[in-house]
């Protein structure tokens, strides 16, 4: 990973976030992303391989853990990440279209003392709606990971103990699920900071939303408001 460009990318979006913002971007990042890459990734990278079955029956361990781990915890926290932070980047590329723009202007018209955007990382116009709707879209993704995570694992939580009886198995047979209780605390741990970057999304975007309507009602008149 090149540090230097990842540097720049969390600049960018700092700078262009609410202090809400930059919680929600820090945690992210220290809490999700350097946990994930540090140490939730090596605590499942044996899932598979110390998942033990007192049977010797060919492809019954196999079939009993694609059964129980229909998708990798690793992935699937891999996947949210990436989409959950996708949309801060097209606030930034939103910022970039409008000093471009500008740019252009500026370079057909001369310097007339004349601006389109005086303040393009200013959220106003269609970049106000694109930060909202990126609030709205990272609140979302994690709501529907969590759902899936209950889903697959019920109350995200691993049995240590785990009962198969599909075919190629001979009759119910048990399987052992490799060190249950240090995976169920990272699950529970990634549980609660996706919750609070939810709560900060909500927060954040409510704090968008009042502050317009508040400016709105100063102004006094509906053309402010367009």
């Amino acid at each position: 990973m090149n540090w230097g460009v990842f540097e720049g990318l969390l600049s960018g979006v700092n700078k262009y976030s609410t202090a809400f913002g930059r919680i929600w971007l820090s945690l992210v990042f220290i809490f999700r992303l350097l946990v994930y890459v540090v140490a939730a990734e090596r605590v499942w990278s044996d899932d598979h391989k110390d998942f033990d079955c007192n049977t010797r029956q060919p492809g019954c361990t196999n079939v009993c853990f694609d059964h129980f781990f229909p998708v990798s915890h690793i992935r699937l926290w891999a996947l949210q990440l990436i989409l959950v932070t996708c949309p801060s980047l097209l606030v930034i590329m939103h910022v970039a279209y409008r000093e471009a723009k500008e740019q252009r202007y500026r370079a057909a018209g001369g310097d007339d003392g004349h601006c389109i955007y005086p303040n393009p990382g200013k959220k106003r116009g269609g970049l106000w709606w694109t930060y909202l709707l990126s609030l709205i879209f990272k609140a979302g993704v994690d709501v529907v990971f969590l759902y899936i995570f209950y889903r697959f694992y019920r109350n995200y939580t691993l049995p240590r103990l785990v009962k198969c009886e599909l075919p190629p198995c001979p009759n119910v047979v048990d399987c052992f699920i490799s060190r249950p209780t240090e995976k169920n605390i990272f699950t529970l741990f990634m549980v609660v900071t996706a919750c609070i970057c939810v709560m900060l999304s909500l927060v954040e975007a409510a704090y968008l939303i009042g502050k317009r309507c508040r400016e709105c009602l100063l102004a006094g008149s509906g053309e402010s408001c367009q």
